[in-house]
């Protein structure tokens, strides 16, 4: 028959090793608190190949797009001016991503030529029917992340504001020198 001290011993133990295994099951069960998502912009699911789009020559790297509009107002400009300084904002890890703006022959003309004088940031130029398909239908106003696969992987919306855009371009390479530090490619 067992004493008094080794049933509190034997309730000790369960105690401490069953409870917490029965609270974490509770609190996974009823969504008690937020799953590990650290990253800022709108995970696409499905993600989206944009590799109609790519040259077949160009070695794989990270890429940080904007697609440009008929028109670019301030929230294209924003846009334009966080893409170019988060590509230079990434320091010597700024060889593993291109900043790519995709242009159609419908996109401001003006932009275009402001963007070809640069050389931290690559024009893309292509017809609207492959932005369409690489898109399917997903809203192109955003800043988009994509992989050395081609693969649109998140997605910013773009802000009004030069201050929300710049806080917001801070969130932007905040995901990315996640994903530049998780990825050897590129």
């Amino acid at each position: 028959m067992m004493n008094t001290s080794n049933k509190r011993m034997i309730i000790t133990l369960a105690v401490v090793f069953i409870l917490p295994v029965a609270l974490a099951k509770l609190a996974l069960d009823n969504n008690w608190f937020n799953k590990a998502s650290t990253n800022k912009g709108q995970l696409l699911t499905p993600t989206l190949d944009m590799t109609a789009l790519q040259d077949k020559t160009t070695e794989p790297k990270w890429q940080l797009l904007y697609v440009l509009p008929t028109k670019c107002s301030v929230e294209c400009k924003n846009a334009l001016y966080s893409v170019e300084q988060i590509w230079a904002a990434l320091g010597k890890e700024h060889d593993r991503v291109r900043a790519t703006v995709i242009s159609t022959p419908d996109s401001d003309v003006l932009a275009m030529q402001r963007i070809e004088q640069q050389n931290s940031v690559k024009l893309l130029k292509t017809n609207a029917e492959n932005v369409n398909n690489v898109f399917k239908g997903e809203p192109t106003n955003a800043i988009f992340i994509a992989d050395t696969l081609n693969n649109v992987i998140l997605r910013y919306p773009l802000q009004v504001e030069q201050q929300q855009a710049i806080l917001h371009s801070r969130d932007i390479l905040s995901d990315l020198r996640k994903l530049l530090k998780l990825s050897r490619i590129g």
